[in-house]
């Protein structure tokens, strides 16, 4: 195995998380019944933002939080829901990837569920 170094290795990377994420009883309602996500549409997306984490090329121009808080007053996340994501994420990343890089994706998945957790959970509840 390598390290994440190309878009083209992002892409595979996100494909195998949404696979398993669309499939997973935890969460995969969120993708198939809150938001009816068209993955088509929301892949490059994606991909745009872990590019920009992980490559430093700046392709992604969006607010990832401002991107979920619409799905969070749809369907109100719980923290349970942060580790299985973080959980199938560092999966799909130890299946296809080894590196500095690879590394790095797995302490951003924790950083961004820290943060969505603090954001939508800890500071919905005061």
């Amino acid at each position: 195995m390598r390290d994440i170094e190309t878009r083209t290795d992002i892409e595979k990377l996100m494909t195998l998380f949404y696979d398993k994420a669309y499939a997973n009883e935890s969460i995969g309602f969120y993708f198939t019944e809150v938001t009816h996500l068209n993955l088509a549409k929301h892949l490059p997306v994606i991909i745009d933002f872990w590019e920009s984490v992980l490559l430093d090329n700046q392709v992604y121009f969006n607010n990832a939080l401002k991107a979920h808080e619409h799905i969070h007053k749809m369907h109100p996340f719980k923290s349970e829901d942060f580790n299985v994501w973080v959980s199938l994420f560092c999966e799909s990343i130890d299946e296809l990837f080894v590196g500095a890089i690879a590394e790095k994706a797995k302490q951003k998945a924790v950083s961004v569920s820290s943060a969505m957790k603090m954001i939508f959970i800890q500071q919905g509840n005061r």
